[in-house]
C-alpha cells in the first residue's frame, strides 16, 4: 500500500472519533505507528505539510489558488484521498489551538532536539514553497516561518539561506543562499556546495522520512543551490 493509503485509512479512523484538533492526531501517529518508524516519519511528514500549510494560510488571511496549485505540486495526492487531505486541512484552519503548540509537538515526533534537524528543514522548505506560490512572501508568512523555524531549532543562518532560496523580491545573495562568507576560499565554497546537494538529494529525503511524492521539495532546492554556485563561480572566474 502507498503512502497515501495508509495516511487516509488512518485519518479515516483518527477523524471518525473524538478529535478536538490536529494536536490529538499527532499523539494518535506516535502510538498508531509505534512499531513503524519509518511509516511514522512519512506520516508525520505528510500531517505536517497538510496541517501547517493551514496553519499558514491563516497567517496571511488568505488562500490564493496559486497557493492551493503549489500545494498540489508537492501533494501528489490520488484522487480517492483528496477527501482525506481536505478533512485534515480543515480540520487544522478550525482548530482553536495555535500553531506554536503544534509545531512543537511536530518537532518531538520527527526526532528534532538536534540544531537543523534535516526533516524539519524539509517541512519548512515545503512551506516556503507554497508560501512563495502567489508571487510574493508576505511578511506575516515570513514570521510565521521565522517563528516554525526557531520551534524547529533551526538556526537563524539555517533559516536565512533557505529565505534567500525562495525570495521573491532582488538579487538572491548567492553567498547566503550557501551559508558561506564572501570572503570565504573557492574550495571551501565549493566542499559547502557539494554538501548541500548531497543533503538534498531525493534519496536522501527519502531516507530521512519524506515520502517519495515530495520530491518536488528536492529539486527545487538542488536547483537554488546550482544557480547560487554557478553565480559565485562566475564572478571568481571574472574578478
Amino acid at each position: 500500500m502507498s503512502i497515501w493509503g495508509r495516511f487516509g485509512d488512518f485519518i479515516s479512523r483518527v477523524t471518525a472519533g473524538a478529535v478536538s484538533g490536529v494536536s490529538d492526531v499527532v499523539e494518535a501517529v506516535r502510538t498508531a505507528f509505534e512499531g513503524d518508524p519509518e511509516l511514522r516519519r512519512k506520516v508525520a511528514f505528510s500531517i505536517a505539510m497538510i496541517a501547517l500549510s493551514a496553519k499558514m494560510a491563516k497567517a496571511d488571511g488568505i488562500v490564493t489558488q496559486d497557493e492551493v496549485r503549489a500545494f498540489h505540486e508537492i501533494f501528489a495526492v490520488p484522487q480517492e484521498q483528496q477527501r482525506n487531505v481536505a478533512r485534515l486541512y480543515d480540520l487544522a484552519m478550525t482548530d482553536t489551538a495555535g500553531f506554536e503548540a503544534y509545531a512543537e509537538r511536530m518537532a518531538r515526533l520527527c526526532g528534532s532536539g538536534a540544531p537543523n534537524c534535516q526533516m524539519l528543514e524539509d517541512i519548512l522548505d515545503g512551506l516556503f514553497h507554497i508560501a512563495k506560490a502567489d508571487g510574493y512572501l508576505h511578511e506575516r508568512e515570513v514570521a510565521f516561518l521565522r517563528r516554525i523555524a526557531e520551534i524547529f531549532v533551526i538556526d537563524e543562518g539555517r533559516f536565512e539561506a533557505i529565505l534567500a532560496r525562495h525570495a521573491m523580491t532582488g538579487p538572491d545573495d548567492p553567498y547566503v543562499v550557501l551559508g558561506v562568507t564572501r570572503d570565504a576560499p573557492f574550495d571551501e565554497i565549493r566542499a559547502r556546495y557539494r554538501k548541500l546537494v548531497a543533503e538534498g538529494h531525493p534519496d536522501r529525503l527519502i531516507a530521512r522520512g519524506v515520502p517519495e511524492e515530495f520530491v518536488a521539495i528536492a529539486n527545487d532546492r538542488i536547483a537554488a543551490v546550482n544557480a547560487a554556485f554557478e553565480a559565485i563561480e562566475r564572478g571568481r572566474v571574472s574578478a
